[in-house]
């Protein structure tokens, strides 16, 4: 179908399309399901509206939360809004980092040709639209792919710290799921804040907790981490399936649990109900116990790229996928063989 003329179209900037094209290829997913729903095909090229850049995709990084609008688990995730029957938006993707071809109206803080990093809708693909305030620019020490990885996992381990831990200076933190994307920069992000960490992670990830500056390193499959032989100022658990009371035992007195993400649990609520329950008890014990919701915001993703520049925190790459090889990388995260965060590499 052809396009409507307007006579006075909303004004953008862009930069010269590549070779003309209004298409691009995109990974397309038109139900839920797992990774074979995935399939590589050709899609119109997305326009910058009010607020948004259009982004040339360099790389998009592998996070958790794809996996589960994959899926599309656990349910409760469709009545928040993500589609009942199939996925609302048919690219997955959030994680990216690219280069501006276009600004819509009323973005002031880019222009065309800008390198920038943050959270787009769909970024498995050349191309992708991003809100303007999820976008900040991407430190020149650092690649794409680099950068591809940092934002969504980085500014949940920031506010799970900072503004939910309220970690301090010299405190004890104990990482579960030291390894992961979230886990990775929760390591990083607590030393550069001054806490002695301990990372727990499996025998063979070990070496990779430790390059990120873990003070110990457990492995989770070695014994009863949690017998309450050692405890924490704070706990980050990104594991998903400890009982809460086993966590209790390894938090001092008034210390602090945050649990991070939905993982275990049943189809319908996944992990969300032990979260739930958690927050229930905290007004009840002397231990804080808390839940929250990531919030995907510029400001937290500058405060990481402070972070990045300053070489407190390096993006831990693991893999490297092609575009076409997008259904592999989540299949590859879901059955636990991903190093750091996987990258998609797209141009």
């Amino acid at each position: 179908m052809q396009a409507k003329t307007h006579r006075n179209p909303p004004r953008t900037m862009e930069a010269n399309p590549r070779e003309g094209s209004r298409t691009m290829r995109a990974v397309v997913q038109r139900s839920y399901g797992s990774a074979e729903t995935l399939t590589l095909g050709e899609m119109a090229r997305p326009v910058a509206g009010t607020g948004q850049v259009l982004l040339e995709v360099h790389a998009a990084g592998v996070d958790r939360g794809t996996w589960h609008l994959m899926t599309g688990l656990p349910y409760i995730m469709r009545v928040m809004g993500f589609g009942l029957t199939r996925p609302k938006d048919p690219v997955p993707g959030a994680d990216v980092a690219g280069r501006v071809v276009a600004v819509g109206p009323g973005v002031e803080r880019f222009k065309v040709g800008d390198e920038v990093f943050g959270i787009a809708r769909g970024s498995y693909a050349e191309y992708a639209v991003a809100e303007a305030d999820k976008l900040a620019h991407k430190p020149t020490a650092i690649s794409f792919e680099q950068a591809a990885v940092a934002s969504v996992s980085g500014i949940t381990a920031l506010q799970a710290l900072t503004e939910i831990g309220k970690l301090e200076r010299g405190q004890d933190v104990l990482v579960i799921g030291a390894s992961g994307g979230v886990g990775s920069y929760a390591v990083q992000i607590a030393k550069a804040l001054g806490a002695r960490v301990t990372g727990v992670a499996s025998a063979r990830k070990a070496d990779l907790v430790r390059s990120l500056g873990a003070d110990a390193v457990i492995d989770y499959a070695a014994g009863d981490y949690l017998d309450g032989s050692m405890r924490y100022d704070l706990v980050i658990d990104i594991g998903g399936r400890n009982p809460l009371r086993r966590l209790r035992r390894a938090l001092t007195p008034r210390g602090t649990l945050v649990i991070v993400g939905g993982e275990g649990g049943d189809r319908l609520t996944g992990g969300f109900g032990r979260q739930l329950r958690a927050a229930l008890l905290s007004p009840f014990i002397s231990q804080r116990m808390a839940m929250f919701i990531s919030t995907e915001h510029y400001r937290y993703i500058e405060t990481l790229a402070g972070f990045i520049e300053r070489g407190e925190v390096t993006p831990a790459v693991g893999r490297r996928y092609r575009l076409d090889e997008a259904p592999a990388a989540i299949a590859d995260l879901a059955a636990g063989r991903a190093e750091g965060k996987s990258v998609i590499v797209v141009g």
